[in-house]
């Protein structure tokens, strides 16, 4: 979903991509469940509002975890020919990358962190984002990779064929002001037939599919995604708000 300069380690570096990313404030991260359905265009009202307020100095820094209804977005790269099958609302965006899907049975996470207090360095904030979900999805022993030509974080699948892989988490984002917004998303258990009508993120090649934590054979509700979220938040970005979801 985005499409920044690569990175040159196959897997990021927990270590120096923490020393970056744990910011010069003390006040720890608002962490936010939204229960049930969340219309995208709410969502996006909801992140402009907060992001001004981040700018501002009016309201702290926010992960905000959510689900929306089954859609479509379109990234800044997005080709139209990746369009294939429109079944479902599609909705242009400002963050960076190609078409995703977002429906039932995905945990989005909305990342909302002043880099003026972490360090104006994209890639290293990316290279966190991809850190938090191969550290989370560790917490179900599955072995989550990055790859330089292929954005996202992959899953192999032998049992596919050679060189198979699936991609189970996505991330797209935008900043303003050195404040990102827009995020991440994990793949639970969504319909993964509703990805057959796009070419997600503009990825064509055959044996390159998506997957999920239930298609993995794993028994896995969203939250409990959204606890081992939590855990693995802190030693990469910092403290979150005491509060329990």
């Amino acid at each position: 979903m985005t499409d920044p300069a690569p990175l040159h380690s196959a897997t990021p570096r927990l270590d120096s991509t923490a020393q970056v990313l744990m910011g010069s404030s003390s006040a720890p991260v608002e962490w936010l469940i939204t229960e049930g359905l969340t219309p995208y265009l709410d969502a996006v009202q909801f992140m402009e509002q907060r992001v001004a307020a981040i700018i501002a100095g009016q309201a702290r820094e926010l992960v905000w975890l959510v689900e929306h209804p089954s859609i479509y977005t379109a990234g800044t790269s997005t080709n139209p020919d990746d369009m294939k099958h429109p079944q479902f609302p599609v909705f242009e965006t400002g963050r960076g990358g190609q078409y995703t899907y977002h429906g039932p049975g995905q945990r989005i996470a909305y990342v909302m962190l002043d880099l003026r207090q972490r360090g104006p360095d994209l890639r290293a904030f990316i290279a966190g984002l991809e850190a938090w979900i191969i550290a989370t999805l560790g917490q179900f022993n599955i072995r989550g990779e990055r790859r330089e030509d292929r954005v996202g974080v992959w899953v192999k699948r032998p049992d596919k064929g050679i060189d198979f892989e699936d991609k189970i988490a996505a991330i797209g984002i935008r900043v303003r002001q050195w404040v990102t917004f827009h995020g991440l998303s994990i793949n639970v258990e969504p319909d993964l037939a509703h990805f057959g009508g796009i070419v997600p993120c503009g990825v064509a090649d055959p044996r390159h599919g998506v997957t999920s934590l239930v298609d993995l054979g794993l028994p896995v509700m969203t939250s409990d995604l959204d606890l081992a979220l939590r855990s693995k938040f802190t030693p990469i970005f910092g403290p979150l708000t005491s509060e329990k979801p």
